[in-house]
């Protein structure tokens, strides 16, 4: 706890200079610099804390039926957790679905927890005092696919259907502003602020961007997941709200994580 919390204050400590580093270096030498800071506080990531919880989340009996997740299917086998995050979103035969990791998770309260949808899908997204038992699971779970290859499948018609209705998505214009996704990721280059966009539609950013989801997010205090990414993005394109786990945010998420296939999973990271 000491080497975390120590973490911790020197993430702080030193993106607090960034401000100063952006006025004295500009253009790629800035992106640099902010990629090193990253890779200098890795070691500290604050993300274990959330690691930690939600192993214990998942041993945890819980719910009306006194049970724990560790019997959940996430792709590899009842309880299997090591590499299944790099494999999803994937077809499920017991649901009919393609799901995610955190439609499955849902899934998976409810069946063998016996939570009520609503109860399952409750605070997906912390903040402050009020922390996400969604959150702290994903941490964990996404932390057992550190080193693994992404190899999300399209091998059944229903995974082939959300990809294309992902990439549909992407690509779709809307809102008062008329943006989309590939507004601000199909183009090389672009940067708001001192944040660099990553090209959703070139392998080596696709890849980069997506292996480093889950991440603690200095700015915020939390460790903030995928979804919680493309529901952040929405907002700020104006769109209606994307519901979490549902069929289009599941879409969205596999023509993402399809597009990084090949690279090795390297989260929960650490952002800005």
């Amino acid at each position: 706890m000491t080497r975390l919390t120590t973490g911790g204050a020197l993430v702080l400590a030193l993106f607090a200079c960034l401000p100063g580093l952006a006025a004295a270096q500009a253009g790629d030498d800035t992106v640099k610099k902010i990629e090193e800071y990253r890779q200098a506080l890795a070691g500290g990531n604050p993300a274990e804390l959330w690691e930690a919880r939600g192993e214990d989340l998942w041993k945890r009996k819980a719910g009306p039926r006194n049970a724990s997740l560790e019997a959940c299917d996430l792709g590899k086998g009842p309880g299997v957790v090591r590499g299944a995050y790099a494999e999803l979103p994937r077809y499920f035969a017991d649901t009919g679905r393609v799901m995610d990791l955190e439609s499955r998770l849902v899934h998976c309260r409810m069946t063998l927890q016996g939570l009520t949808a609503a109860q399952a899908r409750a605070r997906p997204y912390g903040s402050g005092t009020d922390r996400s038992d969604n959150e702290a699971l994903v941490a964990f779970i996404t932390s057992e696919s550190r080193g693994v290859k992404m190899n999300v499948p399209q091998s059944h018609p229903k995974e082939r259907e959300a990809y294309q209705l992902g990439k549909k998505m992407f690509f779709f214009r809307g809102g008062p502003h008329d943006f989309s996704c590939a507004t601000c990721h199909s183009e090389s280059g672009k940067r708001i602020r001192l944040q660099d966009l990553p090209n959703l539609t070139e392998a080596k950013d696709a890849q980069r961007a997506y292996t480093t989801w889950p991440a603690y997010r200095v700015s915020q205090g939390e460790l903030r997941t995928f979804q919680w990414r493309l529901f952040d993005c929405f907002r700020q394109q104006r769109f209606p709200e994307l519901e979490f786990t549902s069929e289009a945010s599941v879409a969205l998420t596999t023509f993402l994580a399809r597009n990084a296939n090949g690279a090795e999973f390297n989260a929960p990271a650490i952002k800005r």
